[in-house]
């Protein structure tokens, strides 16, 4: 009886442990080199309005980088309409760092095969750049301090002075209109 317990309570455990891996984002390895990246790197693509791919400087496998603490409205993707300001954002992405050099500081986190990163173009952080020009949302779920309050007042300030999507009168965030979109998939 006792043996018949500890079993099946591994047996949970183990079930426990296995839905909550696959139910994770899928993750990549984060890269051997340190977080804090040299100058030199380059933005070679801009994705949308917070992902862009990044060509090592020296050299080196290019990598995508999803820019930490923001969250932009979606871009039009392979049969899925966008949101207002999708390609704005990216636009005003590129204009900002395409073809540029930066310095890139990952966090060490990845999400969906990407790095997370901060990028700095001549002393600019990007960042923070595209919050305060009202191109992306503060994402508040996964900022750190202290970034949380500059952020936030970055974002408060865009829609104060009414920049970027915050001519829209209420727009709806990208992470309410993802799970929008997953919900009507289920339809």
């Amino acid at each position: 009886m006792k043996n018949t317990l500890w079993l099946g309570g591994t047996l949970l455990l183990m079930g426990l442990v296995l839905a909550l891996y696959l139910l994770t984002p899928e993750r990549a390895p984060v890269p051997p080199e340190s977080s804090d990246r040299a100058a030199g790197d380059r933005v070679i693509a801009v994705k949308d309005g917070d992902t862009v791919v990044i060509a090592p400087a020296g050299g080196g496998k290019p990598y995508t980088c999803r820019l930490y603490g923001i969250d932009t409205p979606e871009t039009p993707k392979k049969r899925k309409k966008g949101q207002p300001y999708g390609q704005d954002a990216a636009d005003e992405l590129s204009r900002l760092v395409l073809n540029r050099e930066v310095h890139v500081t990952l966090t060490g986190d990845t999400t969906y095969n990407r790095q997370v990163g901060t990028i700095e173009v001549d002393g600019v952080n990007a960042n923070l750049e595209m919050v305060r020009r009202g191109y992306a949302w503060a994402y508040v779920q996964y900022l750190r301090r202290p970034h949380v309050s500059e952020y936030r007042g970055a974002e408060e300030e865009a829609r104060r002075q009414r920049l970027g999507l915050w001519q829209e009168h209420n727009p709806v965030p990208p992470w309410e209109f993802r799970k929008r979109q997953r919900l009507q998939k289920l339809d």
